[in-house]
């Protein structure tokens, strides 16, 4: 086109006014302004046309690849539409600081660092919203503590809907991590905000629930239907509404949110696992603080041993301080989050699928039995978390957090160990 007008110029000044000339046209009409402007605005528009091609080469593959990337994520975009989803997740959480990921400091590693990184490997979010997770409005149900495993967490967040996704994102996770389902949810959906109650289970050595004078190490020890029943009762007062504070460091005892309601608490038969018993206590709850459930689970097994009586119970929800004992976190799980009023209310509207993980259950039990069942067993009869806890349970007085006496007793334990 340029070259066609910059031929079109040369012609128009050698070859065809010399030859009009020659016709008889008179100079005024070839001199005239209009003509010979005509000829100077296609020589100008032609050489600026010329310029504006003539760009640096690096700006033009700046560009170029600017333009590609770009074209390329719209490509995606339209081809992978972009979703809110609920993932239901699997963990053990041995080795780990938390379910929370915490991105000012990199060095204690979170399942949800292990998560984020395999959903930007398998294209499933944008690789720079992996720092910010809030841009795909992310959201974890629960916030699971140093060490503690899950076969029933759930988050929410958006995502491209790629083909494949759960093998792709379990591709990039280790093997005691797995995102077991996934469901679509509404666009306003909170897994946080939305979960109505949570159910954890705590699996620990029936040994615990015998006497203190009792040798604590015996794996031979069998729990009996009368101590069970015991057990069981005391469990059973934690049903109902009552104030925490005393549970968890966080609260104090006359603000409102350290009242917590359970619906149900119990422990279940007993079975045996590498010639040790266990059992698995079970609680659900509208909402838990941090620590609660080790720290009930820590009182009841204080009042069964014979520490303390099982007025300390209904103590312990005062305002008064009480010294409450916190078991191991080693065999806290999350079992399940509840979303009942999410499902009742758009779990048959046609488009959304109720929060219901049914069709998972057979993979949640074999998850279990190879991933968190055997790692709790074996750290428990190798570490003995739960018979060393044991062993520290007569320092606590049950009535302050921090007095002279349990201090004295403390040092003695430290001067034991010394020796």
């Amino acid at each position: 086109m340029l070259r066609c007008c910059r031929i079109i110029h040369i012609l128009s000044r050698h070859t065809f006014i010399p030859a009009l000339k020659n016709k008889g046209w008179p100079d005024p009409i070839l001199n005239s302004r209009g003509f010979c402007m005509s000829c100077k605005m296609t020589e100008k528009s032609t050489d600026a046309q010329i310029n504006a091609l003539k760009r640096p080469a690096d700006d033009t593959l700046v560009e170029t690849e600017h333009e590609d990337k770009k074209l390329k994520t719209d490509q995606d975009e339209r081809k992978y539409p972009k979703k809110k989803v609920a993932l239901l997740m699997a963990y053990s959480g041995k080795g780990y600081y938390g379910m929370q990921r915490n991105a000012k400091n990199s060095q204690f590693r979170t399942i949800e660092d292990e998560l984020v990184t395999a959903l930007v490997r398998a294209a499933c979010i944008p690789e720079g919203h992996g720092n910010d997770m809030k841009k795909m409005s992310f959201q974890r149900c629960a916030r699971t503590d140093k060490g503690v495993s899950a076969v029933g967490q759930v988050v929410s967040l958006k995502v491209w809907m790629i083909d494949n996704i759960l093998d792709k994102i379990n591709a990039h996770l280790p093997p005691h991590i797995r995102i077991l389902g996934y469901k679509r949810v509404t666009g306003g959906f909170n897994s946080k905000n939305n979960c109505d109650a949570r159910t954890y289970s705590y699996m620990l050595p029936t040994v615990s629930f015998f006497p203190k004078d009792y040798n604590q190490e015996d794996t031979s020890f069998r729990l009996s239907s009368e101590i069970l029943q015991m057990v069981n009762r005391l469990f059973g007062l934690y049903k109902g509404t009552h104030n925490f504070h005393n549970f968890t460091s966080q609260k104090g005892p006359r603000d409102p949110s350290a009242k917590r309601y359970i619906t149900h608490m119990s422990c279940e038969e007993p079975f045996v696992r590498q010639e040790a018993e266990f059992a698995v206590i079970t609680v659900r709850g509208q909402s838990f603080m941090m620590h609660q459930i080790r720290k009930m689970i820590g009182l009841v097994i204080a009042v069964v041993k014979g520490y303390v009586d099982e007025g300390v119970i209904e103590r312990s929800w005062g305002e008064d301080k009480v010294d409450v004992p916190k078991a191991p976190g080693l065999g806290l799980v999350l079992e399940r989050v509840h979303f009942d009023r999410y499902n009742k209310r758009f779990g048959g509207d046609g488009i959304h699928e109720t929060l219901e993980w049914t069709e998972e259950e057979e993979a949640i039990a074999a998850f279990k039995d190879k991933h968190i069942y055997p790692s709790i067993v074996e750290t428990e009869l190798h570490e003995k978390s739960m018979v060393n806890w044991m062993a520290t349970l007569y320092i606590h007085d049950f009535e302050a957090t921090a007095t002279g006496n349990q201090e004295r007793k403390v040092g003695n334990v430290l001067l034991g160990w010394l020796k």
